[in-house]
């Protein structure tokens, strides 16, 4: 969710592709009691690739209500005893798109203070990994984006392949996969710890099974409410970020007016976004950023699109480490957008765009313009995505249950920034706030401060 919006600069491993759907009876209701510790993975064996954990199937319906038949097959993966001392903690990758599976020995070396008191588990979300949803064009399109603007042929194509089954990727499904998983793990409370998208789940997870939540990690924080698909706190955000690591840097130019007037001269302000929160992953101090702008600034435009270029001559992902088809089935489902919803009819949503773009003030999208909130590869993906049943929303205002919430952040992240977290925090009972200096996105497995590794440690340990 870019914003879900995490990029994956760097995600490990390869995986295979396999059918993900098995249209083979009706869904099957979940188990009264949890059957056991990890009983209810089936077929566990030595991860194929990574020998020291052990790997696990979990069946789920593909509609958890039970009217569509089919179920789904998620590979799980877990560290060490089902007898840990503190029980399961289960991590939530990012995306929506990323698998988990494929990250577990990455997670595991990140979190390994803690893995004599837990066990670690993680899963592929579903459309993801091995049995990921495949969208050919759009995969093509937007690669490891979440903000590139993909051909109008790409989506419809993506949207025919998926068909109707596609609104059973919404986060309410994945929230409802989560508890399946829990009963099958013979848990009656788990730990979460999400990354980005990840977060959200936690929270969706939390509010919707508040009984069955031991405590709550969110690094790199989406809200409980969802992302803003115009991203009205990114885009001022910076102006925040840019200055900040400017200052860091001892650059002698103001990078957020520069970005300003680039933005007003070439109308290029969803790219540049879109390249800012995909560098934030090679370099949190934004190194060389705001020399272009400054150059684009006084009319020479040439450096700022070299440096866009060359920020995406890497993008091509496969779908199995980032469904484009699956980001785009969950976005569209949980999204809420100028528009309305998904289930807004289509023909009059490029209208209702066009009106917010006109209501929209210079003061709710500066340093950039209306044009880029409404011209974002996330909000455009679904302008013409089929219509179709949408899950309700929690109520808005509904805290978090009151357990013990970690929200990490970086002072350097666009994808998420923190002032996300704190619209958070305001929905948590006594939180734990830590912001680490100089990080960006996904604090715990990319920073290179290690106070938020260090508070995770503290957080789950005490």
């Amino acid at each position: 969710m870019t914003s879900t919006r995490g990029r994956i600069a760097a995600l490990l491993g390869a995986v295979a592709v396999v059918a993900g759907t098995t249209l083979a009876g009706p869904a099957v209701a979940a188990p009264a009691e949890p059957p056991g510790h990890g009983g209810g993975v089936t077929g566990q064996a030595p991860c194929q690739g990574a020998p020291e954990f052990t790997c696990g199937t979990l069946t789920v319906p593909l509609d958890h209500s039970g009217r569509t038949p089919g179920t789904l097959q998620l590979d799980v993966a877990m560290t060490g005893s089902a007898d840990a001392p503190k029980g399961d903690l289960v991590f939530l990758a990012g995306g929506p798109g990323q698998p988990g599976v494929p990250l577990i020995r990455r997670i595991a070396s990140k979190l390994e203070p803690v893995l004599k008191d837990y066990r670690l588990i993680m899963y592929d979300q579903r459309g993801t990994g091995e049995r990921a949803l495949q969208c050919p064009g759009l995969q093509e399109d937007m690669g490891s984006s979440d903000l590139a603007v993909p051909r109008k042929q790409s989506i419809a194509d993506c949207a025919t392949a998926l068909g109707p089954n596609a609104r059973y990727y919404s986060s309410a499904d994945t929230v409802a996969d989560i508890d399946l998983l829990r009963q099958a793990l013979g848990d009656r409370r788990i730990t979460l710890d999400g990354v980005s998208y990840g977060t959200f789940v936690a929270e969706r997870y939390a509010l919707a099974h508040p009984a069955h939540v031991d405590r709550l990690v969110l690094d790199s924080v989406v809200p409980q409410g969802g992302y803003d698909p115009m991203d009205l706190i990114a885009l001022p955000a910076t102006a925040r970020v840019l200055r900040t690591a400017c200052q860091a840097t001892g650059c002698t130019t103001d990078p957020a007016a520069d970005l300003a007037t680039t933005v007003q001269k070439y109308g290029n302000g969803a790219q540049i976004l879109d390249a800012l929160t995909s560098y934030e992953f090679a370099d949190p101090n934004y190194g060389g950023v705001p020399e272009a702008l400054h150059e684009a600034a006084g009319g020479n435009p040439q450096k700022l699109q070299s440096f866009i270029d060359d920020v995406h001559k890497n993008d091509a992902a496969p779908a199995e480490l980032l469904s484009q088809g699956l980001h785009a089935a969950t976005l569209c489902a949980d999204g809420r957008y100028p528009w309305g919803s998904s289930d807004t009819p289509v023909a009059g949503r490029a209208a209702a765009l066009e009106r917010t773009r006109k209501n929209l003030t210079a003061e709710q999208t500066w340093p950039y313009d209306p044009a880029t909130a409404t011209g974002l590869g996330s909000l455009l993906v679904c302008l013409d995505w089929p219509r179709e049943q949408v899950p309700p929303l929690p109520p808005a205002h509904r805290k978090l249950p009151n357990v013990p919430v970690l929200l990490l952040g970086g002072d350097r992240d666009l994808s998420t920034p923190y002032e996300w977290l704190y619209q958070q925090a305001k929905l948590t009972h006594d939180p734990q706030v830590v912001i680490v200096p100089g990080a960006a996105h996904s604090v715990q497995t990319r920073a290179a401060n290690p106070a938020g590794r260090q508070a995770v440690y503290d957080f789950l340990l005490k």
